[in-house]
C-alpha cells in the first residue's frame, strides 16, 4: 500500500472517532488548516520543494455535527461488514474469492437489503444454493444487520490494532 493510501484516524473536535481516511486527505485537510495532526507516522510525503510527515490521526479544529448515515448497501461494503469472512463456514478470505449469499434465495422472494445479505465463499454459496438455511443445514456466525455507527467503530477498532497510536482514542 503507497503512502496516499494509508489508513489515518478522523477526530472530531471532541476526539471523538467519526472516521477513516486516506493519508493523502488528511494531508489535504492539515495544510488547508481544517485538522490538525495528532500523531504522525513515520512515513512522509515528498514534494518537489517539501517533506511532510504522514499523519496517523488528525483532528477536525471544529466540531462538525455528524447526522445518522446509513451506508450504501454495496458488495464492498457487506464485505467490510463481515470483515472478508465466510458467514457459514468463518474462513477469512481475499474480496476476489468471496461473494454475496441471500439468505432466503431470491429465487424464493428474498431481496437485496442488509438483513439478507452475507459475504461467503465460493464452496459455501455452491452448497447452500437456492435453499433455506434449514434446507441446506448450515448456519451462520452471526445473524447480519446493517452498517450502523457502532459497526464503525468496530471497524476503526480493527484497523488500529495495526497502529498503536489509534489505541487511546479509540478506548480499546
Amino acid at each position: 500500500m503507497s503512502e496516499e493510501h494509508v489508513p489515518v484516524l478522523v477526530l472530531n473536535a471532541t476526539y471523538e472517532p467519526i472516521n477513516v481516511c486516506a493519508a493523502r486527505r488528511a494531508l489535504v485537510l492539515v495544510l488547508k488548516g481544517v485538522a490538525s495532526a495528532e500523531e504522525e507516522s513515520r512515513l512522509m510525503f515528498h514534494s518537489p520543494s517539501r517533506s511532510f510527515r504522514v499523519p496517523s490521526v488528525i483532528r477536525l479544529l471544529e466540531y462538525r455535527r455528524i447526522p445518522f448515515q446509513g451506508r450504501a448497501l454495496s458488495r464492498k461494503n457487506i464485505l467490510m461488514r463481515d470483515r472478508n469472512t465466510c458467514q457459514f463456514c468463518a474462513r477469512l478470505l481475499p474480496a476476489s474469492e468471496l461473494t454475496l449469499d441471500h439468505i432466503v434465495p431470491r429465487s424464493r422472494g428474498g431481496e437485496s437489503t442488509w438483513d439478507n445479505l452475507v459475504a461467503c465463499c465460493h464452496p459455501c454459496n455452491n452448497r447452500k444454493g437456492d435453499r433455506s438455511l434449514e434446507e441446506a443445514g448450515m448456519k451462520l456466525l452471526r445473524r447480519p444487520r446493517s452498517f450502523t455507527l457502532h459497526t464503525s467503530r468496530q471497524l476503526m477498532r480493527m484497523m488500529g490494532r495495526k497502529d498503536e497510536a489509534w489505541r487511546k482514542y479509540l478506548f480499546f
